[in-house]
Parts: structure tokens; sequence; C-alpha cells
């Protein structure tokens, strides 16, 4: 499911970990199955994609909600992994900077494939454009719009953020937890949350949309940022 083509992918710069984020104590378990990567052990590298490949998938689909393009990205994810490994510098987990490249990577495809319905409108606002046609979607379409709209908003938001977000809100990481990904203290932590949650709000604001979503998506994050 995760064979991963090398062969037409280039290396690229992946912002992979705060700069001011100081370097993490290393696992031993860890830094031995990075070392082997960084030697290219091809055995190394297929048993890297079978255990970490199952929840780069599951969180392509969590953000982009098609099972085909979920295991196209999970694909590139580890072919960019496959050829920028050697960049690694244990400042983060190995997960999270894997999982940011897939972060990355869903969002740069959202941005490509834009939502047929992101058009014809007077205005061009996200308020306009599902006002326009809301009356004439199905259900199904209409959580559809709703995903499409959110990640819209965590357009809105850095590149640092978003991937806190995604992290905490639909993968359920605890503040702890995100402490030992990044490196950042748990201060850090909470104040980078609490402003993309605010960033995240005055964006849906500006949109005039009020969506009701579920508690494990990001975009919960606005909803509990309005109520506080």
């Amino acid at each position: 499911m995760y064979a991963v083509t090398i062969g037409n992918t280039k290396p690229v710069g992946l912002c992979v970990s705060p700069c001011e984020a100081p370097v993490k104590q290393p696992d031993t378990a860890e830094a031995e199955l990075v070392r082997q990567l960084q030697e290219g052990n091809e055995t190394t590298f297929r048993k890297f994609v079978d255990r970490y490949g199952p929840r780069i998938y599951r969180l392509a689909y969590g953000i982009i909600h098609n099972l085909e393009d979920a295991e196209d990205i999970a694909q590139e994810v580890f072919a960019k992994v496959y050829l920028s490994i050697n960049r690694f510098q244990s400042r983060s987990s190995l997960y999270s900077w894997v999982s940011r490249i897939a972060i990355n990577e869903c969002y740069t495809y959202l941005r490509r494939k834009r939502p047929t319905y992101e058009c014809q409108c007077p205005d061009g606002t996200p308020s306009t454009i599902m006002q326009n046609i809301a009356d004439q979607q199905p259900r199904a379409d209409l959580v559809t719009m709703q995903r499409d709209f959110i990640n819209k908003l965590l357009t809105h938001v850095s590149e640092e953020e978003r991937v806190l977000l995604v992290w905490k809100e639909l993968e359920g990481f605890s503040i702890e937890e995100l402490c030992e990904m990044t490196g950042l203290n748990e201060s850090t932590i909470k104040v980078r949350l609490f402003r993309a949650r605010q960033r995240l709000a005055r964006a849906a604001a500006k949109s005039g949309e009020r969506w009701i979503v579920g508690p494990n998506h990001p975009s919960a994050a606005v909803q509990r940022t309005r109520r506080m």
C-alpha cells in the first residue's frame, strides 16, 4: 500500500522544526533507527514505512478525506523522507518530522486542487460562496464544503501553528506529548495554540459562516475560541 517510487521525486528543502527549539534528548532506539536510515539501509527503510505508513495515511486522510489521494500523499511523503533523511537532526521526534512533511504535503495538495464551487460568486467571499450553493447541495456535499472551508481557514495561520493545531485537534496529542515531539516548553506550546485558535476565529468571523464541527477536527479550535 505504501510502495514508494523514488525515481521522479526531487529533494526539497523542508522546514522540520522551530528554529529556537532546543535539541531534544535522544531516544536510543529512535537514534539507531535514524542512523540506519541515514546510512541508506533499504531493509530498515521498508520497516520504517511499514511502521509509520498507517499513521501518516490516517493523518492525510483526516485532512483530505479521499482514500486514493491520501495514499498518494503518503507515498510522496515517504519518497521525500527517503531523500531528505540526512537533513534530520533530531531536534524533534522522528514522527513529528515525518508528520510535518505530511501536513505540508496535504495543504500543498489542497492549494493545487481548489474546490470547483469556489467560483462564479460576485464578491468571492467564503460566506457568499457557501450561501449561493447551500440550498442546492445534498447533506454529504455540505460536509465536504465545511471541511474545505475549514482547510481554507487553516491557511490563515503559519505553518508552525497549523501543524500544532493538526497534531492537537486531529491527532489528539496532549500538551506534554507536543513538548516531547517539538522540544518546546509547555508555555510556548500553549501560547502558539492560543494564537492559532484566535487567528482561526478571526478568519471565520470575517467569512460570516458558523459551522458545527466535530471535536476531533482542527476546526473545533474555532468553536472553542468563540466560546472563550
